[in-house]
């Protein structure tokens, strides 16, 4: 989910810790429960940082190791901790679980959207994602604004953040719901699905699609239940070419292929120099697939740059990669 609907999530579960009696009854344990969920709520984000140093280091690890189950145990400690330390009066172990309770659910709304998550580690490394509910939800984010807004027009916290989750749980039952009716139409209408990676957006009657089948990709588009294919590419292995062995060493080209679950490749030549270009299917804006790996190699394979990221225009590749040499 997206910042201010993670920071909503934490007041909530903070307006929630109230149901719990030794929170109710204790005003500073309460003001140390609310800050540790708004924390703990946003805390496996801080690897957002990690886009200072590189794209590649950010795609490899953004909700990587720091959602993962460690992870949740480790933030959930570390806050309630800190917080502990101001306030040593408090019943810690009430602390702790309400603090943890908003890292875990962090986490777990995360494996819902297209992006996911690796939030299975260290059992398994493979991203978690579900691809229901869009990383922006104006539903969730407006149900969390009216509850805080009820709150502190008077009303009870508990019971009204209990009512707020049970009609979001609903709401999350009635999506999943959508994409299977989805999946289920697509696997009639196309021969040897594969994989159906759905991305939901902002308008919860349109659906963005990548379809892998046996021998062919598919973008498509899906509006009210009615799927229109906007492009389709013929699947084909990554040939054993010298260009292409000496890409996939690159950082770049790595992180893009660790991440990417439905992606094409092309190889191009020109003034004696070699590019190698990875393109995920998954995202389409404009007729335009904006979400790339790119290495470029001399004559002799040697790498002149690469990068990895969004590229929207001919303008922002520039900027991006070094000009090649004449």
């Amino acid at each position: 989910m997206d910042t201010a609907t993670h920071i909503a999530m934490g007041v909530a579960i903070g307006g929630l810790a109230t149901l719990d009696p030794a929170v109710q009854q204790d005003p500073v344990l309460f003001q140390a429960v609310l800050a540790g969920t708004i924390a703990g709520s946003h805390a496996p984000d801080f690897d957002t940082v990690l886009k200072l140093k590189n794209n590649a280091t950010y795609i490899r690890n953004h909700r990587g190791i720091t959602h993962s189950l460690p992870a949740i145990l480790m933030w959930g400690t570390v806050i309630s901790a800190f917080i502990f330390a101001f306030v040593p009066d408090v019943n810690y172990v009430h602390l702790f679980l309400w603090t943890l309770l908003s890292v875990a659910v962090h986490v777990f709304v995360d494996v819902f959207n297209a992006y996911g998550t690796q939030a299975a580690r260290p059992l398994t490394k493979k991203w978690i994602a579900l691809g229901f509910i869009n990383t922006i939800d104006p539903y969730i984010f407006s149900l969390h604004l009216a509850g805080i807004v009820a709150w502190l027009l008077g009303a009870n916290p508990g019971e009204t953040f209990l009512i707020l989750y049970f009609v979001i749980a609903l709401y999350y039952v009635k999506r999943y719901l959508d994409k299977r009716e989805m999946v289920q139409i697509i696997h009639e209408h196309f021969e040897n699905v594969e994989q159906v990676v759905t991305s939901p957006t902002i308008r919860q009657n349109i659906w963005r699609i990548a379809i892998s089948t046996k021998d062919k990709y598919y973008v498509a588009r899906a509006e009210d239940g009615h799927i229109q294919v906007l492009d389709q590419f013929e699947r084909k292995p990554l040939p054993k070419h010298p260009a292409v062995e000496e890409a996939l060493k690159d950082h770049n080209i790595r992180a893009f292929i660790s991440f990417s679950p439905i992606y094409r490749w092309e190889i191009s030549e020109f003034d004696g120099h070699i590019e190698v270009r990875f393109i995920d299917l998954r995202y389409r804006a404009r007729e335009h697939y904006p979400f790339v790996a790119i290495v470029h190699l001399d004559k002799h394979l040697n790498k002149i740059n690469s990068f990895t990221g969004w590229i929207y225009s001919k303008q922002k590749m520039k900027k991006k990669l070094n000009p090649l040499p004449n």
